[in-house]
Parts: C-alpha cells; sequence; structure tokens
C-alpha cells in the first residue's frame, strides 16, 4: 500500500513539474489543436490551445513507475512489457498528432492505418501473458471460469484496441478523460494488489496520479490537450493492465464511461446507415448533452461521478468474487 501512495504521489509532482515548461515550449513553437468543422460551435473557441500534452503524462507515468518498482524491487519483465506496450502507443499516437499539426487540420492517421498500429502492439502484452502466465488464456467472470485456449489472442487484442479507441474518443472535452481516467486506473490498482500483480497496481497508480496532476493543466479552460498522444497510449495502458493483471471483465465496470462513449457512436452509426436516422443529437455521447444545454463543466462532473461509481462497482465484484459469492 506504501508503494502505491509513493508511485500515485510521484505521478502527480512529476506530471505537475513537466506541464509548466512543456506547455511553455509549445506555446513558443504554436503547437496548437485544430478543430473539426462537425464539433459544436462552442468548440471553436478551442482553436489553437495546444496539444500533445500526453507527452508530459507518459513521461510522469514512466519515471514515476520505474522509480516505485525499483523501490519496491519490482522492476520485472512483467513491467517492463507494460511500460514498453505504453511507449509504443505513445509513438502511435503521437504520429497521428504529428500529421494533424503538419496538415493544419484534424485528421491524422487514417483509421485503417490507426488500427493496424494498435493491433501490431496489443499482440506484444497478449502473447507474453499467454507464454508466462499459467493462467494466460483464462477468461474469469467470478466462478466461471473458460480456457480460451488460442481464442484468447482475439480477446486480449480486442480489449486493449478497443480501450485505446474508447479512451480516445472520450477525450473530447476539457477535463474529461484525466477526470473519468483517475477513478479507473484507481480500481486498477486496488484490484491487481489485492489479486497479487504488485508491477500492474504500482503503475496504475502512477497513471492516476499523472493523470490528477494532469487535470490542473487541462481543467476548463484547458491549457493543454493530451491528444491522441496521450489518449491513445492511456487507453492502450488501461486495456493492457486489465490483460496482465487478468481482471479483463471487471474492465466493462471499471470503465464504464469509455464503454458508454464507444456505445453511443455505434448505435449513431449503425441507427443512421439503417434508418437515416440520429439517435443522439451528436456521438460520442458528451456531444449530445452539449447540444442539450448542459456546460461543460457539468457534463465533466457527472461523468466523472458516474466513473467513480463504475471503479466502486468494479472493487465490489471483485470482492464478491474473492470471497466466492458470485
Amino acid at each position: 500500500m506504501i508503494m502505491i501512495t509513493v508511485s500515485f504521489l510521484l505521478g502527480m509532482i512529476l506530471c505537475l513539474l513537466f506541464g509548466v515548461p512543456y506547455i511553455d515550449f509549445l506555446k513558443k513553437k504554436m503547437i496548437g489543436q485544430y478543430v473539426k468543422e462537425l464539433a459544436p460551435e462552442t468548440h471553436a473557441k478551442k482553436q489553437g490551445t495546444p496539444t500533445t500534452g500526453g507527452v508530459f503524462i507518459i513521461a510522469g507515468i514512466i519515471i514515476a513507475s520505474i522509480i516505485t518498482l525499483m523501490l519496491a524491487q519490482r522492476l520485472s519483465t512483467d513491467a517492463f512489457i507494460i511500460l514498453i506496450t505504453l511507449v509504443f502507443y505513445t509513438f502511435a499516437g503521437f504520429q497521428d498528432d504529428y500529421l494533424k499539426l503538419k496538415g493544419k487540420a484534424n485528421d491524422g492517421l487514417s483509421a485503417r492505418g490507426k488500427l493496424l498500429r494498435q493491433i501490431a502492439i496489443a499482440l506484444l502484452p497478449v502473447l507474453y501473458v499467454m507464454m508466462t502466465n499459467p493462467y494466460g488464456t483464462y477468461f474469469s467472470i467470478g466462478k466461471l471460469v473458460f480456457n480460451l485456449g488460442w481464442f484468447y489472442p482475439i480477446l486480449g487484442v480486442f480489449i486493449i484496441t478497443g480501450a485505446s479507441n474508447a479512451y480516445n474518443l472520450t477525450d473530447g472535452l476539457d477535463g474529461l478523460a484525466a477526470s473519468t481516467g483517475v477513478f479507473a486506473f484507481i480500481a486498477c490498482s486496488f484490484i491487481s494488489l489485492l489479486s497479487g500483480y504488485p508491477e500492474v497496481s504500482i503503475i496504475s497508480a502512477a497513471v492516476a496520479g499523472a493523470l490528477l496532476g494532469f487535470l490542473k493543466y487541462n481543467k476548463p479552460k484547458a491549457q493543454v490537450f493530451m491528444g491522441d498522444t496521450g489518449s491513445l497510449a492511456i487507453g492502450g495502458l488501461l486495456g493492457t493492465l486489465a490483460v496482465m493483471g487478468k481482471f479483463e471483465f471487471l474492465l466493462i465496470f471499471i470503465a464504464c464511461v469509455f464503454v458508454m462513449e464507444t456505445l453511443s457512436v455505434i448505435i449513431q452509426v449503425i441507427s443512421f446507415k439503417s434508418t437515416g436516422k440520429r439517435v443522439f443529437k451528436m456521438s460520442p455521447i458528451h456531444h449530445h448533452f452539449e447540444l442539450c444545454g448542459w456546460s461543460e463543466k457539468k457534463i465533466v462532473t457527472v461523468f466523472a461521478f458516474v466513473s467513480l461509481l463504475g471503479a466502486l462497482t468494479g472493487l465490489g465484484l471483485f470482492e464478491l468474487f474473492v470471497k466466492g459469492i458470485l
């Protein structure tokens, strides 16, 4: 528990320290966000806000994780695999942001190109778990345990790439992805600690701390956006931690906001293509509430509260699973 606290505080402090010089650098280089024409009108004022803030979030996470893992004598291969997966996703996200900035538009990597990169990176932790963890191919829901065998790689890759894209979709309002992510990663930290995955627990705590620190710069009105550099990487890391810590099913609850955002897009697309009608005024669903007249601050507050409830539900279910009640 002490190491979790150390990791959390280090992640937060490092992110706070790195934020000021990095944002100043972005402002001097005039590296700012380009807003899509389809976005709500209120987003026009966000044009030019510094982006790629994920760079200093990830730096804080990696440094805090390595320091704490060394203190806890847990700098293992498991930890290395998790952190190198995070680095690869960061590079993929940064490439996407770079192409947007270079083209002076909100169009980066093609959807296909981005997905192929995400799948390729996700294979690293998935195959590693299958080869090293005796329960690597198992998927459990309480007392129900399934050995998926070679079907597991499909599920594992789906979880990691799905989490990466879901978190990316959520990053659409000032403070939304960061505030909801704090509760999700805190839940990941406690679950993995109690289930015997200390490396996963320490890294999860570092992420939660870094995201809390990032909120100082990303809360409305945001001084910087995390960009795909941050959102693709942090989402991919969330899925990776679930796979490495073997709590894949609980991720549905822990990441309930990100699941909700993704489902809203899927429902919207299916409805429009099949009937020509939209279920929501705009998707992802946070934009729907914007167009309903909710303020950005209200949406972020409500979604953060929902994320907290989801995290508590995940922790509660884990406790019931451990006690054999479910």
